[in-house]
């Protein structure tokens, strides 16, 4: 065996992450570690990594009992890692990220030389030089990826790799994981997305509640199956009632920005009408402008011209975030520790980041200068209950979460405030399916309220499962909207690479991993 685990355990305060926990793992095997946000994945691969001591158990490689202190350590015996959230100095380039974590006598030149070699290889492009604060989430997600393969590991640990990741580029990167499993390296990988598992997975363990419940052959299963495998439950069945849309709530016209920055994109003559009671989605790969015209939306971004941007007819172009919250405008950014919450401080603290100003709500977060604690301590457990996150209290540090109980968290706060549009990018990134289709429900619940949604995913199955109308954006321009009943998968992919009807003629065309053109369609929903 490549890698044993046997008994192992971890506890923290108010929760048991693992519990005497066994695996297997054989050379060349590619081995899914399933379960429902907080069932422990996460903690048993840190364990693995040497990021976390367990309390007990024994971990073995290549049969010899060891004892991995340090992830320097686990480096040093062939293991490396992809974190779900991403390990990366945000000041500092992606060459000078990679060069952090090789040996000393390695220069910095080779080493962006390596970083563009691999990239290119595996269809993760990305610019060495290019500083990691300037990069979308699913660029950065390359970059870990990319830090990983550099290090031809003998095991490769993958938690949530593809959440960011379009269909051309999850293809690639499952080309690339069958070729280094055939050369004999071990992958221990994580996902939510039942279909890829199933696609691409020798063997899966499932766990609940930290422990071990099943082991089963995924090519042998079904979605449905593995969905109830891991919450005891299929996803509720989303309800996408036909609407008519109401006023416009956002007007774009005419927009156009230069870039913020020499890593950054234009956007060039944007327009884009939302209405009240419609999802409007936006697809694409990342780095196309998402970033930008999110900037702009939520007013992060004031350089718009005040008239090419309207909310409900007001000019808001030049209003700050503050002031088109106060106008009914909530935004949820992709990037969750560091802008969507503050990773330091509780959840109850992290609820006020957006709900400070809150007017006509039945809770009063304040009253007359003062903060009722009381108050914002009772949202916030209502947000932990109503949205199942699991938490120890409404004390616990955003950090001390998992990824996808910090992403239900941060939506539902948005959710909860009734906004009457609302802004939301990857919606469901690194959560469970049980979670992902909670999420999408009060999304079309908030529709039907008549709430305006911007929805930017690059889950095209997200996408098509909750929008009305769709738009592409490529190379900082905006495709026309197709209907959702006139869309399809092929035709989006064929967008992505720029190619819409009538296209702008000066766009160029962006760069998609792997080879442009139609994604494969799934074989079933995440609902199945």
């Amino acid at each position: 065996m490549r890698l044993e685990l046997r008994g192992i355990s971890k506890r923290y305060p108010g929760v048991v992450a693992n519990d005497a926990i066994d695996l297997r793992l054989a050379p060349g095997q590619i081995h899914a570690v399933l379960g429902e946000n907080g069932a422990g994945k996460s903690t048993l691969m840190k364990i693995i990594y040497g990021a976390v001591r367990p309390d007990a158990g024994e971990i073995f490689w290549n049969g010899a009992p060891v004892a991995v202190r340090s992830p320097h350590e686990a480096r040093r015996l062939g293991i490396s890692m992809v974190f779900q959230n991403f390990s990366l100095f945000e000041t500092l380039t992606v060459a000078e990220n990679v060069w952090l974590g090789l040996e000393s006598s390695v220069t910095l030149a080779a080493v962006a030389e390596r970083v563009r070699v691999v990239a290119t290889e595996y269809g993760l492009e990305i610019d060495p030089e290019r500083p990691v604060h300037t990069l979308s989430v699913g660029q950065r997600q390359r970059v870990e990826i990319v830090r990983a393969l550099l290090t031809n590991p003998s095991l490769l640990i993958l938690d949530e790799p593809t959440s960011v990741l379009t269909p051309q580029a999850v293809d690639r990167l499952f080309d690339t994981l069958r070729k280094l499993a055939a050369t004999g390296c071990s992958i221990l990988y994580i996902s939510h997305k039942l279909d890829e598992i199933r696609k691409l997975c020798h063997h899966c363990t499932i766990l609940r509640g930290g422990r071990v419940t099943g082991e089963v052959d995924p090519a042998l299963e079904t979605n449905a199956s593995l969905s109830r495998l891991m919450i005891g439950a299929d996803p509720p069945r989303l309800r996408h009632d036909p609407l008519e849309p109401g006023e416009v709530a956002i007007e774009v016209t005419g927009l156009s920005l230069p870039q913020p920055d020499r890593f950054g994109t234009a956007l060039h003559d944007i327009h884009l009408q939302l209405r009240a009671g419609e999802i409007v989605g936006i697809a694409g790969v990342s780095g196309n402008g998402q970033r930008e015209l999110l900037a702009a939306l939520s007013g992060e971004d004031l350089r718009a011209a005040h008239p090419s941007i309207r909310l409900f007819g007001a000019p808001i172009g030049r209003l700050g975030p503050r002031r088109r919250r106060r106008l009914g405008l909530h935004f949820v950014p992709e990037e969750r520790l560091g802008r969507g919450a503050v990773p330091g401080m509780s959840l109850a603290q992290n609820v006020l980041l957006t709900r400070l100003h809150d007017r006509g709500r039945r809770r009063a977060l304040i009253r007359r200068g003062w903060i009722g604690v009381g108050a914002v301590g009772e949202l916030a457990r209502s947000l932990i209950g109503r949205f199942a996150v699991k938490a120890d209290g409404t004390g616990a540090s955003a950090m001390s979460l998992s990824g996808g109980n910090l992403q239900k968290f941060i939506v539902g706060r948005e959710i909860d405030a009734e906004p009457r549009v609302l802004i939301v990018s990857q919606p469901t990134w690194g959560v469970d399916v049980g979670a992902a289709a909670q999420i999408r429900a009060e999304l079309l619940a908030l529709r039907r309220s008549g709430c305006a949604l911007l929805v930017v995913s690059e889950e095209l199955d997200e996408l098509f499962e909750i929008c009305d109308r769709l738009v592409v954006i490529a190379s900082g321009h905006l495709s026309p909207s197709i209907p959702i009943a006139q869309a399809s998968v092929e035709t989006i992919g064929q967008w992505m690479s720029g190619l819409w009807p009538q296209g702008p003629a000066d766009a160029p065309v962006p760069t998609v991993p792997g080879t442009p053109g139609a994604p494969a369609a799934r074989e079933d929903s995440h609902a199945a």
